[in-house]
C-alpha cells in the first residue's frame, strides 16, 4: 500500500472514530497532497509524498516558533499534535549522534576549515542523511558548532 493510500485509509478510520484532531490534520495533509498532484500533473510517488510531509512538518515547526514568541500556547500545542500525526508517516528521524557523525564525515570529505565552507559541508551532510528524515536546522547547528 502506498503512502498516499495509507493516509486516505487512516483519514477514513479517524473520521469513523470521531477523532477530531487526527481527522483535521489528515484532511490538511490530503489537501496539500492533492494540490501538489495538480501542480505536478500526475500522481505522487512515495518519495515525493515524504518530501511533502517533511515540508509540512517544517511549516509546523516554524509556526511553533512564531506562536511561542507571541505567547499563544494553545496554538503551540495544536501544531505539536499535528507534527506527531504527520511524523507517523515519515521514517524514523536521524538521531543527534547520527547527524554529528554525518557532519564530521562531511567536514573530512570536503576538507572544510572555516565557516566559509559551511555550504559544502551542509550539502555533503544532507546527502549522507538523505532518507533519514534529518532536521535541516539541527544539521546547520551542528555544522556551525564544528566549524567555529
Amino acid at each position: 500500500m502506498s503512502l498516499r493510500e495509507q493516509i486516505v485509509k487512516d483519514l477514513t478510520a479517524a473520521m469513523k472514530a470521531q477523532d477530531a484532531g487526527r481527522t483535521s490534520t489528515l484532511r490538511m495533509v490530503k489537501a496539500a497532497m492533492m494540490n501538489r498532484q495538480i501542480e505536478k500533473g500526475s500522481e505522487l510517488d512515495d518519495d515525493e509524498m515524504q518530501k511533502l510531509l517533511r515540508s509540512l512538518v517544517k511549516q509546523r515547526r516554524d509556526s511553533i516558533e512564531q506562536y511561542e514568541k507571541a505567547g499563544r500556547q494553545e496554538l503551540v500545542e495544536k501544531e505539536k499534535a499535528e507534527i506527531e500525526v504527520i511524523e507517523t508517516y515519515l521514517p524514523q528521524a536521524a538521531s543527534h549522534d547520527e547527524i554529528e557523525q554525518a557532519v564530521a564525515a562531511a567536514i573530512a570529505e570536503t576538507g572544510a576549515t572555516s565557516m566559509r565552507d559551511m555550504g559544502k559541508v551542509m550539502k555533503a551532510a544532507q546527502a549522507a542523511l538523505a532518507g533519514k528524515n534529518a532536521d535541516g536546522r539541527l544539521i546547520s547547528e551542528v555544522v556551525k558548532s564544528k566549524l567555529s
